[in-house]
C-alpha cells in the first residue's frame, strides 16, 4: 500500500471539491491540496439530459474539464476512499494510505429510489440518471433502440430528458405524483405553461398519479410497463426513474461523522462539521432555505460551488467574515425554445408558510421594438414581504437571457434588496439584447408590487 502525505485530502472531484480545491490553493498556496476521485473522467452533472438526445448526442461532448486543478499544482489520485481512521487522520483505500492535516467529504449525491420501486432496478429496461459516464452510456445505448419511453419524474431531469426523447421521435410518457410539472419550484400559472410545450412536443403526462410498481409481464426479466397507484397500467419498454438524489454518505456514516435532516452530513456556515479540522462541501451536506432557515433538499452545482469556495477559503483560518447562509434554490431550464427560471420561494410556499406577502408579475417582450426578429414574450413574477418589501423569491419566462437575469434576482434575494430599491434600479438596455428601459420586467414587476402594497391589495 502506497503512503501519501498531504495537507488538504478532499473526497470527491465533483462541482464542490473541484472548486473547493482550487479555492484552497488560491488562499493557502503553500499547502500541500489532494483531490481523490472515483473516475477519471467526469461529466457535468446538469448537462447529462442531453446526452440522450440530440443536443449532445453522446456523453463524450459532456466532459468537465480539471484542467485548471492541473496548473495551479493540485494533485489527483483515482480511487475510492474506503475508511477513515479520524483520530490518526488517514484516509485508506485499496492502494493508498493518505494522511492529512484537513479533510473535506464533497461525496456528492447518487439517485434516489423510492423503497417501493428498489426491486425494479434489476430488471433490463430500468434505469436511473447517475453521474457515472459508464452508466450513463449503458443507458444510452439500451434506449436508443427503444420506441417507447415512461419518465418517472417531474423535476427538471426528469422534463429534459423527456423533451430530449420525444425530439429523437419516441413515444414518451412523463408521470409525477403532482397535478403539474416543475411543481417546487415553480407557482401553477408558470408551471402550466411549461406542460403546454411539453404536450405540444407530443409528449403524455400524467400527473396527480404515481407509479407503484414497474411490471415483468413475460417474466423474462425485461420490464414492459408501469402500474399506477389509480389502477391504471402504461404499457413500456423503458423506465427512467428520475425521482431526485440523495446524500452520498455511506463513508461518512461509517466513519462517525454527524448526519442532519435528508441525512445530510452537519456543518456550519463555514461548511465544518463539530470536528473543525473535518469539512463538507455539495450535496452531501446538510441544507437549509436562506428564506426560511428550513430543511432544503436543493441540490445545485451553483450551491455547491458557493460551499466549495467557503470552504476552501476557511480550512486553515477564518479568512472573510461572510459565511455561507443557506441555498436561494436557483434554477433553470429549456422548455422548447422557452427558459423557465425561478429563484427564492414561490407564493405558493410562502402562502403555506403563513408568509405575509405580495406578488408582483408583468409581461413583455424581450426586445423592443417587439418586431425585432426573434423576439419573444418575457414574463417576471417577484414575491416580497409585504413589510419592507424585500425580495424573497422570483420567477421568469423568456427566451436564453432568463438564465442571466434570474441571477439578479438571486442577487437580490440574497442581498434583501426591497422592492423600493429595485424600482430605481438602473439596467443596461439594448434593442437587440434586452425589454425596453421603460418597462424592464423586472423593475415593473417591482413596481406591481409597491402598488399593491400602497393600496392594501
Amino acid at each position: 500500500m502506497k503512503k501519501v502525505n498531504c495537507d488538504v485530502l478532499i473526497i470527491g472531484g465533483g462541482p464542490a471539491g473541484g472548486v473547493c480545491a482550487m479555492t484552497a490553493k488560491m488562499n493557502y498556496p503553500e499547502k500541500e491540496i489532494l483531490v481523490i476521485r472515483e473516475f477519471e473522467v467526469q461529466l457535468v452533472p446538469c448537462a447529462i439530459p442531453y446526452i440522450f438526445g440530440e443536443t449532445l448526442g453522446c456523453s463524450d461532448k459532456n466532459i468537465a474539464s480539471c484542467g485548471g486543478a492541473v496548473d495551479m499544482g493540485i494533485s489527483t489520485i483515482l480511487g475510492k476512499i474506503e475508511d477513515i481512521d479520524l483520530e490518526k487522520k488517514i484516509a485508506y483505500s485499496s492502494e493508498h494510505e493518505v494522511s492529512f492535516d484537513k479533510l473535506v467529504f464533497a461525496t456528492g449525491s447518487i439517485p434516489f429510489v423510492h423503497a417501493s420501486l428498489q426491486d425494479s432496478l434489476g430488471l433490463d429496461g430500468v434505469f436511473t440518471v447517475p453521474k457515472n459516464k459508464m452508466l450513463i452510456d449503458k443507458a444510452k445505448a439500451y434506449i436508443d433502440n427503444i420506441d417507447n419511453v415512461v419518465v418517472v419524474g417531474t423535476g427538471f431531469i426528469g422534463i429534459e430528458m423527456a423533451m430530449e426523447f420525444a425530439e429523437s421521435g419516441k413515444n414518451v410518457t412523463v408521470i409525477g405524483g403532482s397535478e403539474h410539472i416543475l411543481k417546487g419550484p415553480f407557482d401553477p400559472e408558470v408551471a402550466i405553461q411549461a406542460e403546454e410545450i411539453l404536450l405540444k412536443h407530443g409528449i403524455t403526462f400524467i400527473g396527480n398519479d404515481r407509479v407503484t410498481a414497474v411490471i415483468d409481464k413475460n417474466g423474462d426479466n425485461i420490464v414492459n410497463g408501469v402500474q399506477l397507484k389509480s389502477g391504471k397500467v402504461v404499457d413500456t419498454q423503458v423506465v427512467v426513474l428520475a425521482t431526485g438524489y440523495k446524500p452520498n454518505n455511506a463513508l461518512a456514516e461509517k466513519v462517525g461523522i454527524r448526519l442532519g435532516y435528508y441525512n445530510g452530513i452537519e456543518v456550519d456556515e463555514y461548511m465544518r462539521t463539530e470536528n473543525t479540522d473535518i469539512f463538507a462541501v455539495g450535496d452531501c451536506c446538510a441544507r437549509r432555505s436562506i428564506i426560511t432557515n428550513t430543511p432544503s433538499k436543493v441540490m445545485l452545482a451553483s450551491t455547491s460551488a458557493a460551499e466549495g469556495r467557503i470552504a476552501g477559503s476557511a480550512l486553515f483560518k477564518i479568512k472573510y467574515l461572510k459565511g455561507f447562509n443557506g441555498t436561494i434554490a436557483i434554477f433553470s431550464t429549456m422548455v422548447g425554445d422557452m427558459a423557465f427560471s425561478s429563484a427564492g420561494i414561490t407564493e405558493t410556499e410562502a402562502v403555506e408558510g403563513e408568509g405575509d406577502i405580495v406578488v408582483g408579475s408583468f409581461t413583455t417582450t424581450n426586445r423592443h421594438p417587439a418586431t425585432i426578429p426573434g423576439a419573444q414574450k418575457q414574463f417576471v413574477k417577484l414575491v416580497a414581504m409585504r413589510n419592507g418589501g424585500q425580495i424573497i423569491g422570483g420567477q421568469i419566462i423568456g427566451g436564453n437571457e432568463a438564465g442571466e437575469m434570474i441571477n439578479i434576482i438571486g442577487v437580490l434575494i440574497e442581498a434583501q434588496v426591497s422592492i423600493y430599491q429595485v424600482m430605481s434600479m438602473q439596467v443596461a438596455t439594448q434593442p437587440m439584447l434586452t425589454a425596453a428601459p421603460t418597462n424592464y420586467p423586472i423593475v415593473m414587476a417591482a413596481t406591481m408590487i409597491a402598488h399593491k402594497i400602497e393600496n392594501q391589495q
